[in-house]
């Protein structure tokens, strides 16, 4: 129980929600204007798996897409930031009203 509490604490923080989607914003920024980096990090993660993995070459169609998942996820990592905010002010005013501070 207390371990549960104190991970629902941890990760039920206003501050942590917002790093996190600050976090993914900025791999969503990086993957849509640097695909070949992180075609790039795909095929070193590969060769440590794999052999001849030094050969394989990125396509353009490849790159579009990996361009395309970071704009998406920019736009949802952007929206959950807005929507954290806009839920932050709701929650103090709410609080505010239940507290008889009117």
């Amino acid at each position: 129980m207390i371990g549960q509490r104190i991970a629902i604490d941890v990760f039920d923080n206003q501050k942590t929600r917002t790093l996190g989607a600050a976090v993914v914003f900025m791999q969503g920024l990086v993957n849509a204007l640097f695909p070949q980096f992180s075609a790039r990090f795909a095929k070193k993660m590969i060769s440590k798996n794999f052999d001849n993995s030094s050969e394989l070459e990125a396509k353009p169609t490849y790159l579009r897409r990996l361009r395309a998942i970071g704009v998406g996820t920019m736009a949802a990592a952007g929206t959950g930031l807005l929507l954290q905010d806009v839920s932050e002010t709701d929650d103090e005013s709410t609080q505010t009203t239940e507290s008889g501070d009117t």
